[in-house]
């Protein structure tokens, strides 16, 4: 004990341990309806002008009002948005960081965001790697979601990077639901690694969680109905999130990026 501490009055005492207790205490994570990262395709098989009507669809539809309406009727009013590009294993860049987003001025900023944001994402499709860097961006952050979710959007299959089931069941034991919109091309597109239809690829080895849903897109032209249509769905959801307990046992898959 200090000189000072033995000869300073009681009140002063209890007033300097309350300002220290209130300094070392940690910040509580700030509460919201979702968590939600949208996970869209970068890679080559998407052109200049396709990726930017992609990027304008989710700005128009993170803006628009039935998604505004959605978020405003949570118990918070509030949801949590981040925004990642990915292409092959070493290129998976969060593109607009965590936003917290309550109503149009913070859409627009958003939106504005991802808009003005340079193409980084190159190489061909590592969904496991998109499924892996979005789980950390959740399992990281300083927020507390009711409810978490992936979207993964893309046009193509698996091909690069860590074993899809691995990283898709570390994100649902996390108590993540992973949705996805797949972009259908004309003429069917790239079938899935077996050759399978693609829409079975994504339904049976991406989609997972308690609530989790495939919604299919003919081309990019109808990308902004759709992805509008899949928010409102995702903020609307009250059901829990992730996978039951137990589903996958109890090894965990390590989430680190794979060494560039």
């Amino acid at each position: 004990m200090t000189l000072w501490t033995r000869l300073a009055p009681p009140a002063a005492l209890v007033a300097l341990f309350s300002i220290l207790a209130l300094i070392s205490r940690p910040a509580a994570a700030q509460p919201v309806d979702l968590e939600l990262v949208l996970a869209a395709d970068g890679s080559g098989s998407i052109d200049e002008d396709e990726f930017m009507l992609q990027r304008r669809g989710y700005a128009e539809a993170i803006a628009s009002r039935p998604v505004l309406a959605a978020i405003a009727g949570g118990r918070h009013g509030a949801i949590a948005l981040a925004y990642v590009e990915w292409a092959a294993p070493d290129s998976v860049h969060t593109i607009v960081d965590w936003t917290v987003i309550r109503g149009p001025a913070e859409a627009a900023d958003f939106g504005a965001r991802l808009m003005a944001a340079p193409r980084v994402a190159r190489g061909y499709n590592s969904i496991s790697e998109a499924i892996a860097h979005s789980t950390r961006l959740i399992e990281t952050n300083a927020l507390q979601g009711a409810r978490k979710v992936i979207d993964v959007s893309g046009d193509g299959p698996q091909i690069n990077g860590r074993p899809l089931p691995l990283m898709r069941a570390a994100a649902l034991n996390a108590g993540i639901t992973i949705n996805a919109l797949l972009i259908r091309r004309a003429g069917g597109g790239v079938p899935g690694p077996r050759g399978e239809a693609l829409g079975e690829h994504y339904a049976n080895e991406v989609i997972g969680g308690f609530g989790a849903f495939l919604m299919t897109v003919e081309g990019e032209a109808n990308f902004a109905v759709a992805i509008r249509k899949k928010m409102v769905q995702e903020i609307a959801d009250a059901g829990p999130t992730g996978a039951p307990p137990g589903t996958f046992g109890t090894e965990t898959a390590s989430l680190t990026a794979p060494r560039r």
